[in-house]
């Protein structure tokens, strides 16, 4: 009995030290500002957005995607990669159309090879004379759809992982503890 009991307080502790010493992970990028600006209003259309971070960002083909979307579901990013430089990420836009509110949704990879993503909105106080990019196709829209994905595991997965095995390393102890005798 005295050899159960202490093996069940043993992985109570070895438990609550993996759990206790657990931070959560501070290295991913956060957005500090942006070009323009998350909220605001601007007379002209930017010819690009410019998204600022509090680390670097990680430069590559496909790396580091933009939507904007304005009126009626309509598009308005240009075509083209990004230009990264350090911590700024700078999208090329096409010229805005009508006077109304665009959402922007990003997705950047950060140094440490997270994907990291977010959203902002500014509205167009004056029209302009752009036009939208082309509506993609179906198959377009759908591998897109399925390339924007989270960005990792949540962390009571990992939280529950480690309970089971750890559950799991106390009853084979106890199991095959018990039968040499």
């Amino acid at each position: 009995m005295r050899r159960v009991v202490s093996l069940l307080l043993t992985g109570l502790v070895a438990g609550a030290v993996v759990l206790g010493t657990a931070t959560p992970a501070l290295a991913h990028n956060v957005l500090i500002s942006s070009d323009p600006k998350d909220g605001s209003s601007v007379e002209a259309g930017p010819a690009a957005i410019t998204l600022t971070f509090d680390q670097p960002v990680t430069g590559g083909e496909g790396f580091n995607t933009i939507s904007v979307t304005g009126p009626e579901g309509t598009r308005w990013e240009a075509d083209g990669e990004p230009t990264v430089k350090d911590t700024s990420v700078t999208f090329p836009l096409r010229p805005l159309g009508p006077a109304a509110e665009y959402a922007v949704s990003y997705r950047i990879l950060s140094a440490d090879g997270h994907p990291v993503s977010g959203s902002l909105r500014f509205t167009l106080s004056k029209a302009g004379d752009g036009t939208p990019a082309p509506a993609a196709t179906g198959s377009a829209q759908s591998s897109a759809s399925e390339s924007g994905g989270g960005g990792g595991l949540p962390i009571w997965v990992w939280i529950a992982g480690a309970v089971v095995l750890l559950a799991g390393g106390v009853f084979f102890a106890l199991r095959g503890g018990g039968e040499q005798r």
